[in-house]
């Protein structure tokens, strides 16, 4: 299998607001298209501090993966987060999570990206398999914590 995935720009927003609105309804985030247009438009417009990638076909996409970048003095150098990964749920259990997941990082590590992470509850033991499987790692010691300036 070979999971298409493309950068996405301008043009793709209306798709990628579609497709983020399914999965923050899902998951339970309630947000207004205003604000997604917001987040995600200068992702499109070519920020440096992250990336969309539309993932299936161009005209009729099945999800999507956002990446934001940073920098750590523990990895030396540019690290990016996955920011939210989505996949409609008909076409879940395919493996496109799983092959976009091992393939983005890899071209991510050729611009110079030493670590790739990802946010994970730690009860959900089956997407855990499926990061695990992508090569990703749950870090013992350490537990993402969050205070919202909003």
């Amino acid at each position: 299998m070979s999971t298409a995935f493309h950068l996405a720009g301008p043009d793709d927003l209306d798709r990628l607001t579609s497709l983020v609105a399914a999965f923050h309804a899902e998951i339970g985030i309630s947000q207004s298209d205003e604000a997604r247009h917001a987040g995600l438009s200068p992702l499109l417009e070519g920020s440096p501090y992250g990336v969309a990638y539309l993932l299936g076909p161009r005209r009729a996409p099945v999800g999507y993966i956002v990446v934001t970048f940073g920098w750590s003095v523990e990895f030396g150098g540019m690290d990016a987060f996955v920011d939210e990964i989505y996949i409609r749920p008909a076409v879940r259990g395919r493996g496109m999570g799983t092959e976009v997941l091992v393939q983005l990082p890899k071209a991510l590590a050729g611009a110079g990206l030493r670590a790739f992470h990802l946010e994970v509850d730690r009860t959900d033991e089956s997407t855990q398999k499926i990061y695990h499987r992508a090569g990703f790692r749950l870090r013992d010691r350490y537990a993402l914590m969050t205070r919202d300036l909003t």
